[in-house]
Parts: C-alpha cells; sequence; structure tokens
C-alpha cells in the first residue's frame, strides 16, 4: 500500500502538470446556482434546465469516452455525467477542463460543473456537465466512507476530516448551532436583550472554578478568563437593563471528563422583578421550547435514563434528600460527619475538602442515578454564597437546579442584592480560598459597590452546552468541533514541513 507521502507526490505531479498547462488550480471566482439538494429535490422543476454546481468530488470513473463523478457539497450528493463529445474542452485562462485532463482530478478536489440536469439510463439524477472547472486541487486524499475513520484521537485531531467522512458528526453541530438558535430565538421574543460581557477580569467569579491566568502587556496586569457570566450581567441589571443574557464561551481550568471541558460555551439570563418561582416556570417553558426545535421531541433514551420532560417537573428538598440518602443533616452536621460519610460511600476525601465541599459531593453522589426532570431546590446557603435566603429558612436559599438524566443542567437563583450580606459571603470565600481552596470565589469588591448603589429584586439562571451534549447523547469532546488537545505534529508532516515547530 502506497505511504501518505507517496500518494502526496503524485498528486503534487498532477498539479505540476495544471500548472504547466497553465490553469490556476486555486480560483477564487465561483458561479454556483443551486445547491445538490435543490438539483435533487426539485428535479421536476430543473429537469433539462442548465445549472452550475460546486463541491467536493468524492468518487470518479472513467469508461472510454464517458466518465462518472460523485460531487458532494453540504446539502447533499450527486452525480455529474459527462460525455467527451458535449464536454467543453480545457480552457486554462477559466481553469476549465476538458475530459482529456480528467485523469489530473482526485477524489477530495473541489469543482464547478455546469449543465443540464437530467436522469441517466439507470434512472439516477444527474448533471449533463458540460463545463467542468477545478476549484481546488487537494493534496491529502479523504479517506473514504468504505476504509472508514475511527481512530478516535485522529477524529478528534483532524476534526474537518471526520465531519467528511463521518456525515452524523458534522449533523451534530448544525443541531447544536439550533440548540443556541433557540435559545436566543425564545429569549429575544420575550424581551431579553443579548449583551456580549468581557472575558478576560481583574477578579473572576460566579460559579466554583480554578481560572485561567493571562498577562495583558498593555496594562501590565494578570487578568482572569472568565468562569461565569453572572457578575457582569448582574452589573448590567444595577446599570438599568431588566431582561439581559449573554451566550458565549467560558473557560475553567479543570481536567476533562464526559461532562466538562475547560472551554465550553454557556448562556445566563438575568430577569428583573422576578423571583425564583417565576424562574422556574420560565426555564422549564425555555427548556422545551429548544429541546422541541432542536430534536423534534421531548421524550428521550439517555443511556440508561428513559427522560420524558413533558408536564410539570418533581422538586426535591436539598437537606431532606441529604438526610434521606446518609442520615446527615447537613446544616447541624460537623466536618468529620461529612468526611466519614464520604469514606463510607467510597467517595475522594481531600485535605482541601470542607463541609460545604463534601456535602456537595455526596448530593453528585446521588445525582447520578436521578432520571429526572427534578428541581433540587432550598440549597443551603453556606452552599450558595451569591443567592438570596428564604425568609422563612435562612438556612437555605432560593436556588434551583435542574437534574435531567444523572447531570445538574442549570442553576436558577433569586439573586442577592444585600450589599453587606454579599460582602460578608465573599469573605467567607475569599478565606476558603486562601485556605487553599482553589475553587472557591475571590472578593469582588466593585461588584460589592454596584449593589451599593442598588440592585432591583432579579431572578438568574446558567447553563451550558453539556445540556446539548446530555441529550445528544455524546460526551463532551465529541460535543464540540474542535476540542483541545496535546498539541502534536505527525512523522510525515514533519518530514514533509520541516520548519514546522511546536
Amino acid at each position: 500500500m502506497a505511504t501518505l507521502k507517496e500518494l502526496r507526490d503524485e498528486r503534487l505531479r498532477k498539479l505540476d502538470e495544471l500548472t504547466k498547462l497553465g490553469v490556476n488550480a486555486y480560483p477564487a471566482d465561483t458561479a454556483r446556482t443551486q445547491t445538490i439538494a435543490d438539483v435533487v429535490g426539485n428535479f421536476d422543476d430543473l429537469e433539462n434546465q442548465t445549472v452550475t454546481v460546486a463541491g467536493r468530488i468524492m468518487t470518479t470513473r472513467k469508461f472510454g469516452k464517458l466518465a462518472f463523478l460523485v460531487l458532494r457539497d453540504m446539502s447533499g450528493q450527486v452525480q455529474l455525467f459527462l460525455k467527451s463529445d458535449t464536454v467543453a474542452p480545457l480552457d486554462a485562462s477559466k481553469s476549465q477542463l476538458g475530459m482529456e485532463q480528467l485523469n489530473l482530478l482526485d477524489p477530495g478536489d473541489f469543482v464547478q460543473a455546469t449543465g443540464p440536469v437530467i436522469r441517466t439510463k439507470t434512472g439516477e439524477i444527474s448533471v449533463d456537465v458540460r463545463e467542468l472547472k477545478l476549484l481546488t486541487k487537494s493534496l491529502r486524499g479523504m479517506p473514504t466512507d468504505q476504509e472508514g475513520f475511527t481512530n478516535k484521537e485522529e477524529r478528534l485531531r483532524r476534526r474537518y476530516v471526520d465531519m467528511n467522512v463521518n456525515r452524523e458528526v458534522r449533523d451534530r453541530f448544525v443541531r447544536r448551532a439550533k440548540f443556541w438558535s433557540a435559545t436566543r430565538k425564545f429569549l429575544d421574543a420575550r424581551g431579553f436583550v443579548e449583551v456580549n460581557t468581557p472575558v478576560l477580569e481583574h477578579t473572576t467569579g460566579g460559579a466554583d472554578a480554578n481560572p485561567f491566568v493571562t498577562h495583558m502587556d498593555a496594562l501590565d496586569q494578570d487578568f482572569y478568563l472568565r468562569i461565569s457570566h453572572e457578575l457582569p450581567l448582574k452589573r448590567l441589571i444595577g446599570a438599568g437593563f431588566e431582561k439581559v443574557y449573554d451566550i458565549g464561551p467560558r473557560f475553567r481550568n479543570e481536567n476533562y471528563s464526559d461532562e466538562h471541558l475547560p472551554e465550553h460555551v454557556a448562556m445566563e439570563w438575568y430577569w428583573a422583578y422576578a423571583d425564583w418561582q417565576d424562574g422556574i416556570a420560565f426555564q422549564e417553558e425555555l427548556f422545551k421550547f429548544v429541546l422541541r426545535e432542536t430534536f423534534g421531541t421531548l421524550q428521550f433514551k439517555l443511556g440508561e435514563f428513559d427522560v420524558n420532560l413533558e408536564g410539570n417537573w418533581e422538586r426535591w428538598d436539598y437537606a431532606e434528600t441529604i438526610q434521606k440518602r446518609y442520615g446527615l443533616n447537613p446544616f447541624d452536621c460537623t466536618l468529620d460527619q461529612v468526611r466519614q460519610a464520604l469514606q463510607d460511600n467510597k467517595l475522594e476525601v481531600e485535605k482541601a475538602d470542607n463541609k460545604a465541599r463534601g456535602i456537595d459531593k455526596l448530593w453528585k453522589n446521588i445525582r447520578k442515578d436521578v432520571t429526572g426532570p427534578i428541581w433540587l431546590v432550598n440549597t443551603p446557603t453556606f452552599i450558595s454564597p451569591l443567592s438570596k435566603a428564604n425568609p422563612d429558612r435562612p438556612e437555605t436559599t432560593q436556588r434551583a437546579q435542574v437534574v435531567i438524566a444523572g447531570s445538574e443542567l442549570c442553576n436558577l437563583f433569586s439573586e442577592l442584592n444585600d450589599p453587606q450580606e454579599q460582602y460578608q459571603r465573599f469573605v467567607e470565600q475569599q478565606n476558603m480560598r486562601d485556605a487553599g481552596d482553589d475553587e472557591a470565589m475571590m472578593l469582588d469588591i466593585d461588584y460589592v459597590e454596584m449593589l451599593e448603589y442598588g440592585m432591583p429584586p432579579a431572578c438568574g439562571l446558567g447553563f451550558s452546552e453539556r445540556v446539548f451534549w446530555i441529550f445528544e447523547g455524546v460526551t463532551a469532546r465529541e460535543g464540540v468541533p474542535f476540542p483541545q488537545l496535546r498539541a502534536e505534529i505527525d512523522s510525515t508532516t514533519r518530514e514533509l514541513y520541516p520548519e514546522a515547530k511546536l
């Protein structure tokens, strides 16, 4: 079997021959009139009409004076039918190839074909090519569908190949786009305004996460990549916005898992003069709308879970759930008791664990088996430093989380707007951080100052694209187009491009 270098050398030979003929193998201009799906789907209207299509050659077959190419664009594929007596000859000035130059084409090349739409004797909808223009000469061949492209590392590293060979992968990212488009559609229709907030922050907050750090030369200061959209968006509520949201990337310097990536897209909305009960009803409606728009259903088989999102969703009280499972009251148990419960359930116990972190681990051990959808409500105050307390149960907060198929898919709060209480909670979090908890929040004094100017009562919620991954039924890395991998140059590329360095 020929090596990649040998195959590439043969394509370079063909490119050289095209160049000697005066053909520009990489012209800028195209004149496509229809997508391939238009041609195939509207055959009755387009039969015998001249069209111009463009795309990538998938296969080539030549039989004497006849040739058949399969052409694919994003919408589908169609057969190109070529006859030596009807295909225009070489015109190098237009990058136009004749039948004699077909042997200089390879699967993977991009071409433009012009001719009438016909049905061949075998019943195949085809373009009867009269003019064939080279758009791009490829130097590496795509793996064929028959060969397959299944090595996971290779697929993730060369995702542009993966999406060409495995069409269902590319279709996944069309659905991902629909997911976020539907989210915007829902929020925009209800008066929310999208405002893009900074990615670089002096002090990062809004979640428990270890941030990435970078340096801005212009100010000669370190900045953090945001771990959440929360605090800037709530500054906008303080600035007079009443319904605001942001969709964009956030960054958490943590390990990869099936449900987490250090970089991922997330959305947060904030709604002035609404509380958590308003938000729960609103978010159920949002989720149902977005999932119907994206997947066309509200019933899913997600691994071992059969999930039906129709109807009203259950509510579980946080403390009652912990006590029922472990016999612990989160409000009066000790750290030693929490550590013992972790050990008894074969969960990791770390030196830096505090009571809040330990109880959260115990909850997550319950969560992994929850089918849902359920709302986890009344989270303890010491676990939720940015949420408003329940007036009748001040040890708990007006916080709610959706759990579906073992995963927490959103976080909702009645937002804390008392600047003095917020300051004290920040101090508690900063003390935890100073004691070694790298994921505890930082003290953001500017945010406290904003609250002193006044922020109205508000409800806020955030969710990440993990919602999409869960319902799509894929892992985090499979759920994004280009996941981060350790940088690597393969031996063939290193040989071909010795100047390339990591």
